[in-house]
């Protein structure tokens, strides 16, 4: 099984929450890659297509992780493929007005069997109420956190809950994980 990481905004593959969540997958055996969207950071739909397209590659449903921008794209790319798991991380929920010619959405249909959602009280950027509003639609766990929008200080927190949620699919030996290309 594999897991694929969608990084923030401003951020990169190289961020502070994939290192420290990537380590764990792989420790259970997952596949492990961070899709780079650095030359897509003002480009919410590029960056969909791009996760979409990587996603109709695999053989395999695997397990999403976005962050705050990575999370509506990993939640978007699993409407329109199934993905075995969704972990989001202060999803960019609900505010597609923010871009041009769009308004936003009643609600989201990912296709996941399993979705956990962390959000910080004190996020400044994406309201938590937004990740309550989906995981009420969508019977994801909610996970409120004393954290703003990085969420950095609470990454013990985080790997904790990341380390339960994967508990929940088949692990491998570690030695089975592959090394893919652009891999975390």
């Amino acid at each position: 099984m594999r897991v694929i990481f969608s990084h923030g905004h401003l951020s990169s593959p190289d961020s502070t929450k994939i290192q420290r969540l990537a380590p764990l997958a792989r420790q259970r055996g997952f596949a492990v890659e961070a899709i780079d969207y650095r030359d897509q950071r003002d480009d919410p739909l590029g960056r969909i297509k791009r996760l979409s397209d990587r996603l109709a590659e695999l053989d395999e449903v695997p397990v999403l992780v976005g962050s705050s921008l990575g999370g509506i794209v990993s939640v978007a790319a699993a409407e329109r493929h199934p993905v075995a798991g969704l972990f989001l991380l202060a999803p960019a929920l609900y505010l597609e007005d923010r871009l041009p010619e769009m308004t936003v959405r009643e609600t989201y249909q990912p296709q996941a069997q399993h979705i956990a959602v962390v959000h910080g009280w004190h996020d400044d950027i994406i309201p938590w109420q937004h990740s309550l509003r989906f995981a009420n639609s969508s019977s994801a766990a909610l996970h409120l956190v004393d954290a703003g929008h990085q969420l950095g200080e609470c990454l013990p927190t985080i790997a904790v809950l990341f380390e339960d949620f994967l508990a929940g699919y088949p692990s491998l030996p570690a030695s089975e994980a592959d090394s893919t290309p652009g891999s975390a």
